[in-house]
């Protein structure tokens, strides 16, 4: 018997799953990985954690039994050979700012060429067109703070470490004019609700309201969210980029919650569709439905909901973190070049209104009979009217007998 108690002593020893071995570094967790006992005078090893499977951990074991311990006395895992993929994470994190500076810019050209085009010509200055220039300027302003932001700041360490003034305020700014293109795409989505709903509407004081609500509230939220972050959080150092979760809640809720109220107002939108028949057509039913989805497809950018596909971040080393990132940066960095595509270079209007330039130009001796008030089926009013048409891809109210997408 007693012969027996000391194999199986022997065996767990061998197999190293029995703290009390004698003259063993004992069981321990490093926070990472768990390390059995090990023989005194060796090294352990094991395959890193994660996604760095393909690399090995060292933990030391002292002849004496003791686990090694560092010049701080701490026990120390070395999982230096587990960093040589930085390189790798390094590179993909600048190829990634990279791509999101390509697309900041490419938007930006878009954008800026709308505003131009938008303000250059009368008959585009309904409330639809004034509320688009408003969205495009705040769109525009982020942009080129972004690349500002991701070629000074995130790409420059001594930057981020020595946390001067300008590159939190840099911060800020782009944080505000970010939270200004969330109010303002709600104010899109705003605007088209009211003018399905309401037959008679003052443009004149509804946009003195929307220039509040587009440019006042997001001061608000910004003023808050820094004033906690400075006051309760103080997480004030590497130019506002770590920041506490509790003052995230500050500026995460206003925006989700002009998300959720954008995708309310698409869904009643849809309905109208969907209720509304197309006398003209043999097929109402199908008729209403491809409206409704081209009606989704191209409000969705318009509205901002396409971030609602990206919701929660995987961490930095799921499977799919990547995938995830490639795809944030195609739906946030070119966000401004669809919208100007959608609602600046494929509107029907702005075709016409340059069409009509085109043909002032060309017939400039006979001015009086070119510039006369001209009257489309849908109601706008051409060549010198200050009216366009209220909707774009509503071009009836809800009362109407059609709705033309």
């Amino acid at each position: 018997m007693l012969a027996l108690k000391v194999l199986l002593f022997i065996r767990l020893c061998a197999t190293r799953r029995f703290a009390l071995c004698p003259g063993y570094c004992p069981e321990i967790f490093d926070g990472f990985l768990c390390w059995g006992d090990t023989e005194p005078g060796t090294i352990a090893n094991q395959s890193c954690p994660n996604n760095m499977k393909a690399h090995f951990a060292f933990k030391e074991c002292w002849p004496n039994g003791s686990w090694f311990t560092n010049a701080a006395n701490i026990t120390w895992t070395d999982y230096q050979h587990c960093t040589k993929t930085s390189d790798e994470v390094l590179e993909f994190y600048r190829c990634i700012n990279f791509l999101y500076i390509i697309g900041y810019s490419i938007s930006s050209i878009a954008l800026l060429a709308s505003l131009v085009i938008f303000l250059s010509f009368r008959t585009l200055r309904c409330t639809r067109i004034k509320i688009h220039v408003q969205l495009f300027s705040s769109f525009l302003t982020n942009n080129v703070l972004s690349i500002i932001w991701y070629t000074e700041i995130v790409t420059k360490v001594a930057v981020t470490t020595e946390n001067p003034f300008w590159c939190k305020l840099l911060h800020v700014a782009k944080e505000y004019f970010m939270v200004a293109n969330y109010i303002w795409m709600f104010c899109e989505a705003l605007h088209l609700y009211i003018a399905l709903e309401l037959v008679f509407l003052n443009e004149e004081k509804t946009m003195k309201w929307f220039y509040v609500l587009g440019w006042g509230v997001p001061f608000l939220i910004v003023f808050v969210h820094n004033m906690v972050r400075v006051f309760h959080s103080k997480d004030t150092e590497r130019c506002l980029m770590q920041e506490d979760s509790f003052s995230a809640w500050f500026i995460s809720v206003p925006v989700v919650l002009s998300l959720g109220c954008s995708m309310v107002f698409l869904v009643d939108i849809l309905r109208v569709l969907l209720t509304i028949r197309n006398p003209s057509s043999q097929n109402p039913a199908p008729d209403g439905i491809r409206k409704a989805v081209r009606a989704a497809f191209i409000l969705t950018p318009l509205f901002g909901l396409q971030f609602i596909l990206i919701p929660v971040k995987p961490d930095s080393q799921h499977p799919l973190y990547a995938t995830h990132q490639y795809f944030s940066m195609i739906i946030i960095a070119y966000q401004g070049l669809c919208c100007a595509a959608l609602f600046c270079f494929a509107n029907h209007e702005v075709h016409q209104s340059m069409k009509r330039s085109f043909q002032r130009k060309l017939n400039f001796h006979n001015t009086r009979s070119t510039n006369f008030p001209t009257v489309d089926s849908n109601g706008a009013i051409g060549a010198n009217g200050h009216n366009c048409t209220a909707i774009p891809l509503l071009a009836m109210r809800k009362g109407s007998a059609q709705i033309e997408i």
